[in-house]
């Protein structure tokens, strides 16, 4: 078990915050498809983003044209829930909407 001395200056405990990392975050994305309406893809990044109707349109064209667009950055966990929330919404819509999560 190590000591502290008086005259270390607390490099100790500076070696041991520098260990911690912060927790990684995730990319949520929406993936292109053919089947779903572009307006209706608009309304889930509102409502599930919390996005301008303008910035909105700026992803759904963004997935559109490039076959995924990035809606936010999160936390593992709240990204997470916000895939579910999607995939939930849009498959009661009846829609083939696909929503995935991956490492920022």
């Amino acid at each position: 078990m190590a000591t502290k001395h008086e005259n270390d200056g607390g490099t100790v405990l500076e070696r041991q915050e520098s260990k911690l990392k912060p927790p990684p975050m995730y990319q949520v994305l929406l993936l292109n498809d053919d089947y779903t309406p572009m307006e209706f893809v608009v309304a889930v990044i509102q409502q599930y983003f919390n996005k301008d109707r303008e910035t909105a349109t700026q992803i759904m064209l963004k997935v559109h044209r490039d076959g995924k667009g990035m809606c936010g950055v999160y936390p593992k966990d709240i990204a997470s829930t916000k895939v579910e929330l999607v995939l939930t919404h849009a498959r009661k819509a009846g829609h083939p909407l696909q929503c995935v999560m991956e490492e920022a």
